[in-house]
This record gives structure tokens, sequence and C-alpha cells, in this order.
């Protein structure tokens, strides 16, 4: 099936009705433990699981609440899935991911059937010479590769008026608890499927939260890992300095599952459900606190829970650096833009439809009515007239960028107060999607980890008027293990995570 030209287009895209109540699903909330000791007694087939998965999204992402989410289904799922489970008869499974379906989000590679657009209009009929390594890893470990997620198109980096969860092809993606309410980018998509249960796992892609952000608004479990732990190989590019993939899940156990199979690490061994006591964590409160009081509820509560749990407290423990190099993250972005969006584009075999960040630009223009309907390009034309890398401008950008997040930033406040992580409140509610005005989030914490390549986890925190609100545990580079441990931890506590009920609005 491909959903490729079901746009919304129009004030029409956002007029929600009455809907009737979603179709109850047996597999919904459903770990990937739990598919496994299902798959291993016999009761259930990667063929039956994948075909479940499928009917959902045909029932919840095309018709009904109409998340759409999924922005092409892979036409070889099945048959995929029907090898895994000769497999599985024949020599037993892989290892936990054999025969599990995932979605990954449309801007990394896949050598098959389907494209890759970055949901752009200028790359369809794109298909990929070689997966990304991703996805290598993904099939290397028996998953089920069900599908593309639609994103924000170019990863939100076209224009500065966008609207998170549109591109040109997908059309927009819709928040599962309150369809008139933004799924958050770029990664929407994912974070709205996975917290839909229209797969068992889902891939995401950050540059600056655009996992985070999204897993806070769906309600879901979202990993931006520290750069480079996961190649970015084959991944359509915002940025080699901050770029990276990551897992997106219903559940700390399935995201670090996920992760330990991208990188080859085995993080399940941090899934200790006293992980807190002890732990010195710290309250970014200065720049990330305050845009939202229920959002600041939220986190009290939660950091209050944490305390209860043996956790010592340092609060406030503020970065010092926060805010003051969002001018030298921007330089740096459309430097390696520009640099990066070309070698993808001119490594892609010689009928691609786009070679360039010129074509591109250029392509958007003469289809202004189907690619730039409510918003521009000014970004990518501020990164089409930057210079090479070796300009003093870009490594004055890059310099500054590092020095403030890492060295004067994270690493300085963890070092004073001798912290395991920080934490803060991921982003505040889903706003109400604004197609004309483009996005109005409050707030959020993503950048200061983003910028520096470390790792941060969303995990669930609460409700604001029925709406997610997610927590963000975030540290020193490569900390990955302390910090799921602690993000497990408080999961395991608080249990916040409850599936979307598709209301056509807040009440």
């Amino acid at each position: 099936m491909d959903l490729t030209r079901r746009t919304l287009m129009g004030s029409a895209a956002l007029a929600v009705g009455a809907l009737a109540a979603p179709p109850t699903f047996e597999l919904e909330e459903a770990t990937v433990a739990d598919l496994q000791k299902r798959m291993s007694a016999g009761s259930l087939t990667a063929s039956a699981l994948t075909q479940r998965y499928l009917e959902r999204i045909a029932a919840i992402d095309k018709r009904g609440p109409a998340l759409n989410s999924v922005i092409e289904l892979n036409p070889d799922a099945l048959s995929i899935a029907a090898a895994l489970d000769a497999e599985r008869k024949a020599k037993g499974p892989r290892g936990p991911l054999h025969g599990i379906p995932v979605l990954i989000k449309d801007n990394i590679d896949t050598a098959d059937r389907m494209m890759t657009t970055a949901g752009s209009l200028a790359l369809v009929g794109s298909i990929a010479a070689r997966d990304a390594i991703v996805a290598q890893r993904l099939r290397a470990a028996g998953a089920v590769l069900l599908g593309k997620t639609n994103l924000s198109e170019w990863a939100n980096f076209r224009s500065s008026h966008s609207t998170s969860g549109w591109s040109g092809r997908g059309g927009l993606t819709r928040n599962p608890y309150a369809l008139d309410r933004n799924a958050c980018g770029s990664s929407s998509g994912s974070g709205a499927a996975v917290s839909a249960n229209l797969c068992a796992l889902a891939i995401g892609t950050e540059t600056d939260g655009s996992i985070v952000c999204p897993a806070s608004t769906n309600g879901v479990v979202g990993i931006k890992p520290t750069l480079g732990l996961i190649p970015a190989t084959g991944i359509i590019p915002i940025a080699h300095s901050q770029d990276t993939a990551g897992p997106m899940a219903r559940t700390v156990a399935d995201a670090a599952l996920l992760l330990g199979v991208l990188t080859g690490a085995d993080y399940t061994k941090s899934l200790d459900p006293n992980g807190l006591r002890g732990a010195r964590i710290g309250v970014a409160r200065d720049k990330f606190f305050g845009f939202s009081e229920e959002t600041d509820r939220v986190i009290e509560a939660a950091i209050a829970e944490m305390k209860r749990r043996g956790a010592e407290i340092v609060d406030p423990a503020d970065i010092p650096t926060a805010g003051k190099f969002d001018d030298s993250e921007s330089e740096v972005l459309s430097y390696e833009f520009k640099n990066d969006l070309n070698l993808y584009l001119g490594a892609l075999v010689p009928k691609a439809p786009m070679h360039s960040l010129a074509d591109v630009i250029a392509f958007n223009e003469s289809h202004r009515e189907r690619e730039m309907p409510y918003f521009g390009q000014d970004l990518m034309i501020k990164a089409q007239a930057k210079g090479p890398l070796s300009s003093k401008e870009y490594l004055d950008a890059l310099e500054k960028d590092r020095r403030l997040s890492r060295t004067e930033g994270i690493d300085a406040v963890m070092s004073k107060h001798r912290l395991d992580a920080l934490v803060a409140p991921t982003a505040g509610p889903a706003w109400c999607t604004d197609l004309i005005n483009g996005d109005h989030a409050p707030g959020g914490s993503s950048t200061p980890a983003a910028v520096a390549g470390y790792p941060n986890i969303n995990v669930p925190a609460g409700y604001a008027w029925g709406l997610p609100v997610g927590i963000s545990f975030f540290g020193a580079a490569n900390s990955e293990p302390l910090l799921i441990k602690l993000a497990y931890a408080f999961e395991q506590a608080t249990r916040h995570r409850r599936a979307p009920q598709f209301l056509p609005r807040i009440p």
C-alpha cells in the first residue's frame, strides 16, 4: 500500500468532527518481550503480527482518526515476515527483534521498493542503492521493516515558519491524543505511530529536539544517543555535528533493546527498577521552566517522586551557558546542511531526481503550489548562500557551540555538582496545529544536549489537560547506560504512559 498521494490541503485538513471509537486491538501496548513470548509459544507468528499491524494502520492511520503518520508501507513486509517465520522454525530466533515490525523515518535509506524522500516531492521516485547502516542492523537483527513514517519535510530544515509534522509528500501528521494538536517534529510520524500502536517500535532522527519532542508530545520514550554512537551513513542529513538516529518506543525497556541493536551494546543490563536510589540528579531550571504552569506542575511532581525513590536532588543545577549559543547553532546548521545535503544528493544514482541543494530550491519554487502552500524555504536559501566548511565564520561558530554546550555548559554544571544526570521538561503539552502561522511551541530543553552531541532520554512524566508531558534525562557523553537506569527506574515508579484515545480535540 502506498499512501504517498494522501495529502491534507486547505483548511479542511484540520476540520475534525466527531469520530467513532477506534477498533479494539488485542496487541495494544504489547512490548517486544510480550510479542516474543507469544511467538516462542507458537500462538503468534511474525506473519500474523505484521498483518495485524498493517490492518491497524489501515484502520487508524488511513481511515478513522486518520493520523497520517505512515508515509509508505513496505510491499515486501509480509514476505519478509514469512521468511523470518521459516527461519525461526528451522534455526530459532536471531535475537529479541526477530519478527518484530518496525517503522522507520522517511529520511533513512532502504535498498528495497520503498522510496527515501525526507517527505519532499522533489525526491519522489528516489530509491536508495544501499541500506543505511540503521536499516542494515535492523534487518540483520531480524526486524520486519514495516514501512516509513511521515515527518516534518527535510527534517524541519526548510522554513523558519514551518508546521511540524507536515510534508509535501505526506501531508500532516496528527497527534493521537487530540487530533487538532501537533505531533511535534521532525520525527512526528514515528512518535505518533508508535504511540498509536501501529508498530512495535519506531526509528526517529534528531538534530535538535526531533526525537525527544515528538516522544514527549506523543507520550512515548525517545532516546537521542551520543553523537556517533549510531552511524549516520545513509540518512538524509541536516548537519553532521548534531544528526543522529535513535529509538522510539512505548517503554524504556523496548527503547533500550532497540538502542542495543543499533549500536551492538547491551543496554538491558541498565534496567534497574531501583536505579534512582543514591543518584545525584540536577534540575536545570533556568531557561527551561516557567513557560507553562501545567508543565511545571507535572515536572515538579516528577522531581518529588525521584526524591521519594532515593535520588539526591540538586536544585537548581543550571547550565550556565543555556541560551547563549542559539546563534552559533544556526550558523553551523546552515553551513553543514548545504555541504552534507550536497554530498548525499551527489552520491545518489545518476537517474535520481535531485543532485544538489540548488536543485531542491529550484524544484520547490517551480512546484510552489504543492510544495509551499503554507510556508516557504528561507532556511534552504540561507544555507545555499553559505561558503565551504573551511570558512572562518563556520569554524568560529562550531568552536563556540562545542565550548559553550560542552566544556562551559553541561560538563561544567555536572562537574560542579558531581551529578549523574540533569533533568528538565522536554516540552510543553502539544500545541494546536496552525498551518497559517506555523509552530508556536512554548518551550523545551533539547538544545544543550543536541548541540553538545550528548545523550538525552524522554520519558512520559504526566498529563496536562489530557496531553502528555515528558521529562528529559540528559548528561555527559556516552552516559546512556546511566541515563537508561534512571529513566527506567522513574518509569517503573510512575507508569504514566497510557494509550491515546484519538479525541477530536481537548474538551
